[in-house]
């Protein structure tokens, strides 16, 4: 089964295409890259596919769903994980994991149950008595994918997830990941402007600019097709610049800066 079904999507503010005839697939149990810089449609395609948008034009399938007619399935079928923090940081890691899971809707029989398993998926244990805001930047993102994974998403939507983060705590982030798709199978599609991080971590990407996508395929396809070493150079193939020319406009970067202090 295919977990996520993109077609032709377009969604305009204004004059302004944010997202401009984007189409794409992502298979059950995938790690899939959305690859591109800051302005490029990555954050508004993942608002569609969460339902939290609607587009203009084109359809989208996830978990078998139509985001716009049935938009109540898709958010019963996944976890999202945007950029801004979402924990409460005046709730333990423990009270964040049981507020969630009252308000998606897992029912109390199965509470204990579903927040032992994101304890287990996530490496959360030792955190569970600690404020969310004394935590750090890592440990913050395990708990809020922890919280996306309490309705046992087909799909986890994770937006910008390491931003701000230190190696070593993006490689626990990623090396979690990796074991939940192992463990339950799920569908992880993932937004970043890494490109180090999608080559090392995504199994195919689309890299977007300007709200199309202007290349995809498997990094290493990527590499060869254009015949470079780089996915930095991949961008510059096939958009005809450098990505630090195409990182969009300045309050994007302040915007960026000021969720990476948060997470610092």
């Amino acid at each position: 089964m295919t977990a996520v079904d993109v077609a032709d999507l377009v969604v305009r503010f204004g004059d302004l295409h944010a997202v401009d005839g984007v189409s794409f697939s992502v298979d059950d149990g995938e790690v899939f890259g959305l690859l591109g810089p800051n302005g490029a449609g990555k954050t508004t395609t993942l608002r569609v596919l969460t339902t939290l948008l609607r587009a203009d034009a084109g359809s989208a399938r996830v978990a078998g769903y139509d985001v716009a007619a049935e938009s109540l399935e898709v958010r019963a079928s996944i976890g999202y994980v945007p950029q801004a923090l979402s924990a409460d940081g005046a709730l333990t890691a423990r009270e964040n994991l049981e507020f969630y899971a009252r308000v998606t809707g897992v029912p109390r029989r199965q509470r204990d149950e579903r927040i032992a398993h994101a304890v287990r998926a996530m490496e959360l244990e030792p955190l569970l008595h600690r404020l969310a805001g004394k935590l750090s930047g890592g440990m913050l993102r395990r708990l809020e994918i922890g919280t996306a994974l309490l309705n046992r998403p087909a799909v986890l939507f994770l937006d910008e997830p390491t931003v701000g983060l230190d190696p070593t705590a993006r490689a626990l982030v990623w090396d979690r990941l990796h074991a939940l798709r192992e463990e339950a199978g799920t569908a992880i599609l993932v937004t970043t402007h890494l490109m180090e991080e999608a080559e090392r971590h995504c199994e195919r990407l689309a890299i977007l600019d300007q709200g199309r996508i202007v290349d995809d395929g498997t990094p290493p396809e990527l590499l060869e097709r254009h015949g470079v070493e780089s996915l930095e150079e991949v961008f510059t193939a096939v958009t005809g610049r450098p990505l630090e020319d195409a990182e969009g406009r300045m309050s994007d970067v302040r915007k960026q800066r000021r969720v990476a202090s948060r997470l610092g």
